[in-house]
């Protein structure tokens, strides 16, 4: 179980907006060039965004795209969902099922109970997650997820070298 670059980049391109504050917008050049991420990618994110109403297109002199309600209004697991969707899903194990019509564990599946518990933790902790709450830093969005389940801090890894540009 990962999370999709889909789902990652998306999530960040709502906080570079996020952090623009009410109102304000980025175009894609913009949010692209500030995320490291190309262009046609964060296009295609802005319309996933756009069509599940996390955010609008602004046209004129300053337009581009901005969030569609406060930051404090967007729940870090809709955001997920619209982006690519759940961990795990009921109909997992109809899709996963192998070689047979159904899976061979369908009546009884400690898997399919650890799976359903792992989304519900998920679920419980993106449900209580804003963009608002992530637009903090590591050590304390840690603090706050402490409440939430017991979280141990990852080691911090030094920034990566920026990239070389042959000319």
């Amino acid at each position: 179980m990962k999370l999709t670059s889909q789902e990652e980049y998306g999530l960040r391109c709502l906080l570079r907006l996020a952090r623009e504050g009410e109102g304000g917008s980025l175009t894609i050049p913009k949010i692209s060039q500030k995320e490291g991420i190309s262009n046609f990618y964060v296009a295609k994110l802005m319309r996933i965004l756009r069509r599940g109403g996390l955010v609008k297109s602004v046209r004129g002199q300053a337009g581009g795209y901005e969030l569609a309600r406060a930051a404090d209004k967007i729940v870090v697991g809709e955001a997920l969902a619209i982006l690519g969707g759940r961990l795990y899903d009921p109909g997992f194990c109809e899709e996963h099922a192998g070689s047979e019509s159904f899976c061979t564990h369908s009546v009884d599946c400690s898997v399919r109970s650890l799976w359903r518990a792992v989304q519900q933790v998920v679920d419980q902790v993106l449900s209580k997650t804003t963009l608002k709450d992530l637009l903090t830093n590591e050590a304390e969005m840690t603090s706050w997820t402490g409440h939430l389940v017991k979280v141990t801090p990852a080691p911090v890894a030094p920034p990566a070298a920026p990239a070389r540009v042959c000319e």
